[in-house]
């Protein structure tokens, strides 16, 4: 269906497609609760989808995001498969079907045409349903570079949160980890998403949450259980070392409450619901945190996947008062 959306002279192209990655998840790449019909692909069908999310694992409102498989080293090839996910989404998701109106929006942008991504934001900011804009883990500068500060100044003016997800595959990125590639799936999904860490400590040195005081990161493939001893460490450094980033005064741990969120990851810990409640509460997580599904991929899970020993209130705020509040979502309805 994508290729439908495509323009000339792209819609001819090739291009990589969903299944095209390094490394293949043990067992396939989609959770066998993820139902489909012949032919198609999980996740592919808004109303089989909000049946399996909505009727039958008790979510009430889904923000989906779309993914491509990596920056192609084409950028308006990339920029234009961006913008076909992105007409593909809004027509096909959020403006029919019998669940559109519990679904939000992600708005895909290339961040290596800058230009482009401009006048994706441009083009569907307004839409009702559409909440956040979304970026790839893996780039070819950090996101403290001041090349990509038109896209942060532009999320702060249309008030869209930027959530950033793995999109490793085919295209020109960097290895998945500073040494290089890792050998097994469990090496890459264990480690893919802690490359926030580095995106993360450059922008909080290079001043970018300092001079965009309204910017909102949601690092959505998980990771808020590594962020407490990163941050500690980082403090440790930044109190005395603050002469060298004048445009960064305050130290790094300032920079986090109304700026950094996750979604939660089913591989995410700690287990022991001894500590559970304990560690959320550490670095103010328990504000940072929210519910995601992973649907339709192999590690989905439902709501009982969040780490047993949570307070009420901290579930309450995993589960949906995080999100409501970032995506501005007004639902009644009570958390079972």
């Amino acid at each position: 269906m994508l290729r439908e959306y495509l323009r000339e002279p792209f819609r001819g192209r090739g291009f990589p497609d969903y299944e095209m990655t390094w490394y293949g998840a043990p067992g396939g790449e989609y959770s066998p609760r993820a139902r489909t019909r012949p032919g198609e692909v999980p996740g592919s069908d808004p109303d089989l989808a909000g049946r399996q999310l909505f009727e039958e694992t008790g979510v009430d409102v889904a923000v989906l995001h779309p993914m491509t498989r990596g920056n192609l080293p084409d950028r308006h090839l990339n920029s234009a498969i961006h913008a076909a996910h992105n007409q593909m989404l809004v027509e096909h998701w959020l403006d029919s079907g019998t669940y559109a109106d519990r679904y939000r929006g992600t708005i895909r942008v290339n961040v290596e045409d800058v230009d482009g991504a401009l006048k994706e934001i441009e083009r569907w900011h307004d839409h009702p349903r559409v909440v956040q804009l979304g970026i790839p883990l893996q780039t070819r500068d950090l996101y403290g570079h001041p090349r990509y500060e038109p896209i942060w100044r532009a999320a702060c003016e249309t008030g869209l949160p930027v959530a950033v997800h793995v999109e490793v595959g085919h295209g020109v990125d960097s290895s998945p980890t500073p040494s290089g590639a890792a050998r097994t799936y469990p090496q890459y999904f264990g480690f893919m998403a802690l490359n926030y860490l580095y995106h993360l400590m450059n922008m909080i040195a290079e001043g970018v949450f300092e001079k965009y005081d309204d910017l909102k990161i949601v690092w959505a493939d998980g990771g808020a259980d590594l962020l407490t001893p990163f941050i500690w460490r980082m403090d440790t450094f930044g109190r005395p070392h603050l002469e060298q980033t004048p445009w960064a005064p305050r130290i790094p741990s300032a920079y986090l409450p109304g700026h950094v969120f996750f979604v939660h990851n089913s591989v995410d810990g700690p287990p022991d619901p001894g500590i559970a409640a304990e560690w959320m509460s550490m670095t103010g997580k328990q504000d940072m945190v929210m519910y995601g599904s992973s649907y339709p991929h192999w590690h989905m899970a439902g709501p009982g996947s969040l780490p047993g020993g949570l307070s009420a209130s901290q579930r309450e705020k995993v589960l949906w008062r995080n999100a409501a509040k970032l995506y501005g979502i007004d639902v009644a309805a009570p958390v079972a």
